[in-house]
């Protein structure tokens, strides 16, 4: 079964050419639309005084200041004043013999660029690009079964590499668990990774139609049924069960803004036992947020099309820490993802 195998060869070169794909014209949107790094030159501030200043709302303006800090464009001071570095100096600002801000100039009108510049402005995601209905974000494209099915069919595909992984990663937290939540899980591909890897577990992957029917018949195709049953439920609306001792959020948050994650933690805390495990898989950027660059633009996406961006450990050992959770640990597992496993108190 691939589930319980890896690859000979590592395939995280081919994630990151999709997972970076809009990192380019978030930034074409800053340099010519905004003259982002001229005006920044001109008057350093705190993030939130950037915020201030081009009229941008926090959500994305952190996923472009921590995409120019992890390239070496941007630098932050001790006491959050941020600024322009030399080699955005020489090369972004206007003025400078060596500004290729023209170079960009063509990519303008892409009209990925043109909706960040919305984006921007508003924190409201776009709509998802090639869906029929041009209102329409990631969140409400999940709801028309036709795009539902071939979404969670494309991120099933790079969940049985990084399943397995994963279900590695986490041998020791599981050899004294038995049941396994996977809230959001999608097509189980997750769930499946871990009940197929630890023999002693079962699981249930959350999902909502119409996606629902998607993990079934994945479940079914990797004969699993036996191991791993699917819950039909809103997973913000917290009627989650109560006999799991381990809770899985995989490539979930990055979906969602920070007070959507402190609900959902919220509800885990509630409905894990004392000493139930939580295990959040995701693209995580490091403590101070100038890293990796392949997390960095993979938030570009992800603050495109959903309510979400990639969070770093620091952020996410907070959020834990608020909701009732102790002693958070941080391990990379594949493809510049890793997961964060903590403990309800």
């Amino acid at each position: 079964m691939p589930l319980t195998t890896i690859p000979r060869t590592d395939p995280t070169s081919i994630l990151r050419y999709r997972d970076g794909l809009y990192a380019v014209d978030l930034l074409t949107a800053a340099i010519i639309e905004f003259d982002f790094f001229t005006k920044l030159a001109e008057t350093p501030g705190s993030q939130e005084e950037i915020c201030k200043q081009f009229g941008w709302a926090p959500r994305p303006t952190d996923v472009l200041v921590t995409l120019c800090k992890s390239n070496g464009y941007l630098s932050e001071e001790p006491e959050g004043t941020i600024r322009v570095t030399g080699l955005a100096k020489e090369h972004l600002v206007s003025g400078s013999p060596w500004c290729l801000a023209g170079y960009y100039e063509s990519l303008k009108d892409r009209p990925v660029a043109k909706d960040f510049i919305r984006v921007m402005k508003t924190g409201k995601p776009a709509h998802w690009s090639g869906h029929k209905d041009a209102d329409a974000d990631w969140h409400k494209a999940m709801l028309s079964e036709d795009f539902a099915v071939a979404f969670t069919a494309s991120m099933d595909c790079r969940g049985v590499f990084l399943g397995k992984v994963l279900a590695d990663h986490l041998a020791a937290d599981l050899a004294d668990r038995h049941r396994v939540l996977d809230i959001g899980g999608g097509s189980g591909v997750y769930a499946c990774a871990l009940a197929a890897n630890h023999p002693h577990l079962t699981a249930a992957v959350m999902e909502q139609a119409p996606v629902d029917a998607v993990a079934r018949e994945k479940i079914s195709g990797r004969g699993l049924d036996d191991k791993v049953e699917v819950i039909v439920a809103d997973m913000f609306q917290g009627k989650w069960p109560k006999d799991a001792d381990v809770h899985l959020f995989s490539n979930v948050m990055h979906d969602w803004d920070i007070p959507e994650i402190q609900q959902l933690l919220g509800h885990s805390a509630d409905s894990l036992p004392s000493g139930g495990l939580i295990a959040v898989h995701e693209t995580f950027l490091n403590a101070d947020k100038t890293g990796p660059l392949p997390v960095a633009e993979y938030s570009c996406i992800l603050m495109h099309s959903t309510q979400g961006r990639c969070y770093s450990t620091t952020e996410m050992f907070d959020l834990l820490d608020s909701a009732g959770f102790v002693d958070p640990r941080f391990q990379e597992t594949a493809g510049d993802r890793g997961v964060i496993v903590a403990r309800k108190a």
